[in-house]
């Protein structure tokens, strides 16, 4: 293989120094940042009660999310959440393309963060560029050591927030401070600090264009009618530039004036003149320096805007598709399904285990007896005192002490309890049985469980001890 073709296959990563763009599309994403970013960093101060609204206690084994709280045995609720933000994200990008990504997407909102330090120390496209070609001096050795501060900075404060959804960060924060704070939140400060720092500092657009599974299978959601950043070849090709003493109106070229910007300001160093590309993140900088450009040269803005390949061609937009039904219908179905089963959700957790060291025994008075292992959960947030209740062959009965089923809020409680059946009732040595546990004060919180009760032979009446008697004599 030749030094030119594996410059080809091995094509050195260049950095990509985006230039300032100021426009309507910038400030919708800067406000889109804040909120963002605002929501993340801020969330684990909210108090709900006397707890943190937000918090996953792994000690206990719980989620706290404002007034409700889920435990384990709640996953199928985190699975349907996980499902519909998925839906959700198909129906935005089947809708307005890949906006998630220019808007919302962590790795965006952090890297903007970035480059906005970068900036305040570096300078624009142009005074970076000088700096890079200049080499090392003590100038940039001191913007280099500034800017690697702060970035440091940016990335800790928000790994603290991070960490403060799994350990209380009032708690936390304090504790940090003074030393005491658990070995893995220190472990885990590092790792997301480092993460951030790379992904957000070193890697940037190289996370968007070859680590991001979404870059790569966007285009399945993609149809004629979805909103993208698009070029107007029609109206801006043949390109070419404009001379100084040249109107826009009188060239016998497109409106492109060939001045690059729209490549000199996109966060991944594309040309949106050559097509759909999956590397672009739809964040709009393109159009806001296009725009720029085109009430320099007197012409009329959007040779590059948000559109779809049917108004590119002169079509009609359709809003209404099957797909978007599809979407919207199966989100509204599982939020709605999601909430009744939330709303109806009963904070009661118990499982019956039969004692497996002795299949029964009789007890003083005849009756036949089995033992249970009953485990109880209380997954509500106040105590509750319980009572079972269990149903099966006839004059059945279970033997336990009230005191036992007085539960507290979180608690889980494991105890013995003791069933037991005259053996005229056993039809036969296997009977099925029903334990029904409900709250004292709040009929509402039951559960029902089942299991089976074990005998000895059920003893043959008279009238079959008869008839095997005249068989044995015939």
């Amino acid at each position: 293989m030749t030094d030119a073709a594996e410059r080809g296959f091995f094509s050195r990563h260049a950095k990509i120094y985006p230039r300032i763009v100021d426009g309507r599309f910038a400030r919708l994403r800067a406000g889109a940042l804040v909120a963002t970013l605002g929501v993340l960093l801020f969330t684990p101060w909210l108090k709900w009660g006397d707890r943190q609204a937000v918090w996953q206690d792994f000690p206990h084994r719980k989620f706290h999310l404002f007034g409700l709280v889920f435990w384990p045995q709640d996953l199928i609720y985190l699975t349907a959440l996980l499902v519909i933000a998925a839906l959700f994200l198909f129906l935005v990008t089947a809708l307005a393309g890949r906006v998630w990504c220019g808007y919302a997407c962590p790795q965006t909102v952090f890297t903007q963060i970035f480059v906005w330090i970068e900036r305040a120390f570096e300078g624009d496209r142009a005074e970076q560029l000088r700096l890079s070609r200049h080499g090392w001096t003590a100038g940039r050795l001191f913007r280099l050591v500034g800017k690697g501060f702060f970035w440091a900075l940016a990335a800790l404060g928000t790994a603290v927030s991070a960490v403060g959804y799994f350990v209380p960060i009032r708690e936390l924060v304090p504790a940090l401070f003074a030393g005491t704070a658990p070995l893995l939140a220190y472990i885990a400060l590092i790792v997301v600090t480092a993460a951030i720092l790379l992904f957000a500092g070193r890697m940037r657009e190289q996370v968007c264009i070859y680590m991001c599974p979404y870059a790569r299978f966007q285009s399945a959601m993609f149809d004629r009618d979805t909103l993208i950043i698009s070029y107007d070849t029609k109206r801006g090709e043949p390109r070419g530039a404009l001379s100084r003493d040249e109107a826009a109106a009188s060239r016998a070229l497109g409106s492109c004036i060939d001045c690059s910007l729209c490549v000199q300001v996109c966060p991944t160093g594309i040309d949106i003149r050559n097509g759909l590309q999956y590397q672009c993140i739809a964040c709009a900088s393109c159009i806001d320096a296009c725009d720029e450009v085109m009430d320099r040269v007197g012409a009329p803005r959007g040779l590059v805007r948000y559109t779809t390949f049917d108004a590119l061609e002169g079509h009609p937009t359709r809003l209404g598709r099957p797909r978007i039904f599809a979407y919207g219908g199966l989100i509204l179905a599982l939020v709605a399904a999601l909430s009744y089963a939330i709303a109806h959700r009963v904070p009661l957790e118990f499982d019956v285990l039969r004692d497996r060291n002795a299949t029964y025994r009789e007890v003083g008075d005849g009756r036949i007896e089995n033992v249970y292992r009953l485990k109880v959960l209380n997954m509500d947030q106040v105590a509750h005192q319980y009572a079972l209740d269990v149903s099966g062959p006839d004059e059945i009965a279970v033997v336990y002490k009230p005191e036992e089923l007085l539960v507290g809020a979180g608690e889980n409680r494991d105890l013995a309890i003791r069933v037991r059946v005259p053996p005229e009732s056993l039809v036969t040595r296997s009977s099925g049985i029903d334990f029904r546990l409900a709250s004292v004060d709040q009929p509402e919180i039951a559960v029902r469980k089942e299991s089976r009760f074990l005998g000895p032979a059920p003893r043959p009446g008279p009238e079959e001890g008869a008839d095997e008697e005249k068989e044995e004599v015939q």
